[in-house]
């Protein structure tokens, strides 16, 4: 599953998810890619979908059987203030839900740790920044490594994680994105190399 959050068709991030798409096809493998906001996915998480088996939207429904029955997760994003846009935000509130990526064990109210579900087994989150990578970890702890890494894809029981971030994008040349786009293919073969035989 591959899921994209740019608003710009035009964008360094939709190059780079769609030459990760390319890449694990290449490599044998079915790709469901979501351009959330080519959909107009809505990340808005009404009450009524927070309880763990609540009947949800088709839309949402969909993403969350997609998601469970991943072997692999690719997430690509801008940095943007430290985070995610709100739009992928709000997908990882309405589809990494209960019951879907995680549970609670018996007995346990959710004051616990609880157990993950996703059956991906690996998780990739390439990301773009303007600030450079030196910058990111000294004065700001890398807010993104630990949200997708501790906060998301170890709780949800993915056992391989990788980020990969391409910066400065706004400075950068042609040649510099050729070279990131050929570390997008090397990055998604050492997760998910070619199962294609002879």
């Amino acid at each position: 599953m591959l899921v994209l959050a740019h608003p710009d068709g035009r964008s360094f991030n939709h190059a780079i998810a769609g030459t990760a798409a390319a890449r694990l096809a290449e490599n044998g493998y079915g790709v469901v890619l979501h351009d959330l906001y080519a959909e107009g996915f809505d990340p808005l998480l009404p009450s009524a979908e927070i309880p763990a088996f609540a009947p949800l939207p088709p839309e949402i429904d969909k993403h969350c059987r997609e998601v469970a029955a991943a072997d692999g997760i690719v997430v690509v994003h801008p940095n943007w203030w430290g985070q995610p846009p709100a739009i992928l935000t709000g997908w990882v509130d309405r589809v990494l839900r209960p019951g879907v990526a995680y549970r609670f064990l018996e007995g346990d109210r959710g004051e616990g740790v609880p157990q993950g579900l996703l059956t991906a087994r690996a998780a990739i989150v390439f990301t773009t920044a303007n600030t450079p990578q030196q910058r990111e970890r000294e004065v700001f702890g890398d807010p993104l490594e630990l949200l997708w890494k501790n906060c998301i894809f170890d709780l949800c029981g993915v056992p391989l994680f990788h980020r990969e971030t391409f910066t400065v994008v706004a400075t950068s040349s042609d040649e510099e994105r050729r070279g990131w786009l050929r570390t997008v293919e090397e990055v998604v073969d050492r997760y998910f190399p070619s199962t294609r035989t002879g």
